[in-house]
């Protein structure tokens, strides 16, 4: 209980000094005074009490203040005109509450806003999953029955539009648990095995130069689900803005105790006045269909991580995004097998 309220605990004790100090003080005698009112609007400021601890602090200052400069005034210590100050600094202090009291609120009422705003993502990402299921099962249906190729044509784009809308919701669920605390379920991740799969699986669906360069040489703790989505939603990127024989580069590497997993490709690049809004939701570049939901949902899980997500312009054209991992172990003597190693 007494941790719990240490610094009201100790402003009250320096309080105590200050006032016990007034009479000594001479004509400096205001100072402690001040001392006192200054002391309790920056504890205020930091703790924003409840009503009546709050009552209770400002009328026992007033009290007390009040007591000890009317006894310093009888002795001629002080004058009558400096004994407006207390009614004057305990309105001041009145006001800073009403302030601060009012940004309370408003922080209040976005953090539900917030919230409200994840529940409905996440709600409505709920119940689209289903009927798109069903959706894209009847259009795959009418698409393998179809007896002419209009038709099967048009199927084949409803269950493409299916299909993507399908990812829309998954990625919308993703960004709304992000600040759930069961987000992450960390194990030892070996970063430059996770590169190496993933480019493995890329290369076989994506046509370009493929270049690999691991030498990060440890693992760090991590989500290993969440971080290959956050590299696959990259690599995607850079599909998207290459064409077919065209370079993506994959690299992994030291920094201190950080991981850095960089993404470059020698396509479009990003405007300069673009790069500042690519992690924003729903932004997106150019004409490229998408969601615009995927490297926000990087900037989501680097940051749930502790690290962070970068985008340069790469030399030559092109884009470079680099994906810092604090946390970076070492390998051990022993030959490290897999992507998880151990819980971390």
């Amino acid at each position: 209980m007494l941790r719990r309220y240490r610094v009201e605990l100790a402003w009250a004790a320096f309080a105590a000094v200050n006032f016990a100090a007034m009479p000594f003080a001479g004509e400096w005698e205001t100072i402690p005074f001040h001392f006192v009112w200054v002391s309790l609007t920056i504890v205020y400021g930091f703790r924003v009490w409840r009503s009546w601890p709050t009552a209770s602090a400002l009328s026992a200052v007033v009290l007390i203040s009040g007591i000890a400069l009317v006894a310093m005034s009888g002795r001629g210590q002080v004058s009558a005109a400096e004994l407006t100050e207390v009614p004057l600094m305990g309105s001041m202090f009145v006001a800073m509450v009403w302030h601060a009291r009012r940004r309370q609120g408003a922080l209040e009422e976005l953090r539900r806003a917030t919230e409200r705003e994840r529940d409905f993502v996440r709600d409505a990402s709920h119940e689209l999953r289903t009927p798109i299921t069903i959706a894209r099962g009847h259009a795959e249906l009418i698409r393998a029955a179809a007896t002419d190729e209009q038709t099967a044509a048009d199927a084949e784009i409803v269950v493409e539009e299916l299909d993507r809308l399908d990812r829309a919701a998954e990625r919308l669920l993703l960004l709304a648990a992000v600040e759930h605390p069961s987000f992450l379920h960390r194990s030892l991740i070996d970063v430059d095995a996770l590169v190496v799969e993933t480019e493995r699986r890329w290369r076989a669906n994506a046509p370009r130069n493929w270049q690999v360069q691991t030498a990060a040489g440890g693992s760090v703790p991590a989500d290993g689900e969440r971080l290959s989505y956050a590299l696959d939603a990259l690599i995607e990127n850079a599909v998207k803005f290459t064409k077919d024989g065209g370079s993506i580069s994959i690299r992994a590497r030291r920094s201190g105790d950080v991981a850095v997993i960089e993404v470059r490709d020698d396509g479009l690049g990003v405007a300069p006045e673009q790069a500042r809004r690519v992690f924003e939701r729903f932004a997106r570049e150019g004409s490229v269909r998408g969601t615009g939901l995927g490297l926000p949902i990087v900037k989501a899980i680097a940051e749930a991580h502790g690290g962070s997500i970068t985008l340069e312009p790469a030399a030559g054209g092109g884009a470079a995004f680099s994906l810092r991992l604090p946390g970076l172990r070492p390998a051990t003597s022993q030959r490290q097998l897999g992507l998880v190693l151990e819980p971390a």
